[in-house]
């Protein structure tokens, strides 16, 4: 085991947080809730984000989804008309976003019917002049639709995915998302955990046990769908970790998102915590084998991590940990050079989302991950909601983190 300790340490070049990421700003945007948020930069510099209502008082899965713009790098943040509920427009439930290297906007999101609990459709809005227009189609209109991914290829290939409780469905575009095509489920069981799309026809999908937004559960169900030619086939793999799939409210610790990753040379990246731990694997065989390293050993629970990259390879990663102290989340920036890690943590910052209830005032995640993208200006940009009915203050935070400087 010592000498187990000392070959990692050798690979692993961490920073603390005063060596390594500071946070320079944060921005409060006040007015609607973006829960569970997720942000993507368009080629012009604008920047989009998305969220969604009170889970107590969005109860309508058909009013159009939550949208704001940034021109200014997050200063400020403008609402963005994403057409009617006429139009398609509608969703009150996770949604994603990502840009293709056209500049087209990708906008996916889901209906969710709080009184039964079970999910009710997924829409797709696309943009392809920077967020003045909207056009938008449902991709489904399903009984416990769940859980929706979108993202691009570097041809401009979009993918789709979403869960069922029958299984994790695909969808692709070939033309900047005016039209879709429905593939071959990529797996019969299972929930859609995360998506990431590269180059090369790199598609790689984590399904884990949990599906339906927690209405069906796939016992056994763990692991990760790579293809090699743009999801026309799947290989299923057994993912690099131990770890375990419960329901909302079981024994362990729920978990939901299991993030993934493609680098420019191929490698596939998995993020995942098991306790006090934050692992990364990569692998650089499309996922038949993997290798694995702890990125942080926390002083408490860690638990609902997220992951980007860039074009460089550069990942982005971020997680909650929750201790007797109360609940913060974490950022880590992650290059890969080979065999090494460098690895910079920012210093823990705390979200300002608590319960959605006036009765106790108790931290809450308001989420299962932690949005942060690479800017173009060298910049990691994080979002997180705000979240506080005590005070009656709704909305969301804008972190700008960057190295020493």
């Amino acid at each position: 085991m010592r000498f187990l300790f000392l070959a990692l340490a050798m690979t692993i070049q961490s920073a603390h947080a005063e060596d390594g990421l500071k946070l320079f700003e944060r921005i409060d945007h006040i007015g609607s809730l973006a829960r569970e948020p997720m942000v993507v930069e368009h080629p012009s510099g604008a920047l989009f984000l998305s969220g969604f209502a009170s889970q107590v008082t969005g109860t309508d899965w058909t009013v159009p989804p939550f949208l704001w713009r940034s021109d200014d790098q997050g200063k400020t943040w403008q609402a963005v008309d994403v057409g009617s509920s006429e139009d398609g427009a509608q969703g009150n439930s996770d949604v994603d976003l990502t840009v293709g290297p056209d500049g087209t906007i990708y906008f996916i999101t889901m209906g969710f019917n709080r009184s039964t609990k079970r999910g009710t459709h997924v829409a797709m809005g696309v943009s392809h002049d920077v967020g003045a227009t909207w056009n938008w189609q449902f991709l489904s209109r399903n009984d416990l639709d769940d859980r929706p991914w979108v993202a691009v290829s570097p041809d401009n290939v979009a993918h789709a995915i979403w869960n069922d409780g029958k299984g994790v469905r695909h969808f692709v575009s070939t033309d900047s998302g005016k039209a879709w095509q429905e593939r071959a489920r990529i797996h019969d069981k299972g929930g859609s955990s995360h998506l990431a799309v590269g180059a090369d026809n790199r598609v790689a999908v984590r399904i884990g046990s949990v599906s339906a937004s927690g209405q069906v559960f796939h016992e056994g169900v763990d692991l990760i769908a790579v293809s090699q030619d743009g999801g026309q086939s799947w290989q299923h793999h057994a993912p690099p970790g131990e770890v375990k799939w419960v329901l909302p409210g079981g024994e362990g610790m729920f978990r939901w998102v299991d993030p993934l990753a493609w680098g420019p040379d191929g490698s596939l990246y998995h993020l995942w915590s098991e306790g006090e731990t934050v692992w990364l694997g990569w692998s650089r065989d499309f996922g038949a084998s993997w290798d694995k390293r702890v990125i942080s050993r926390e002083e408490g629970i860690a638990f609902y991590p997220y992951m980007t990259s860039n074009e460089a390879g550069d990942l982005a990663a971020t997680w909650f940990v929750s201790n007797e102290q109360g609940l913060t989340a974490r950022l880590a920036s992650i290059h890969v050079q080979g065999e090494t890690l460098q690895v910079h943590t920012a210093a823990p910052f705390t979200p300002l989302s608590w319960q959605d209830t006036t009765e106790v005032r108790k931290p809450d995640t308001a989420g299962e991950y932690v949005p942060a993208i690479r800017l173009s200006s060298g910049e990691i940009g994080v979002a997180t909601p705000i979240q506080d009915a005590h005070e009656n203050r709704y909305g969301f935070s804008w972190w700008v983190f960057a190295m020493n400087r």
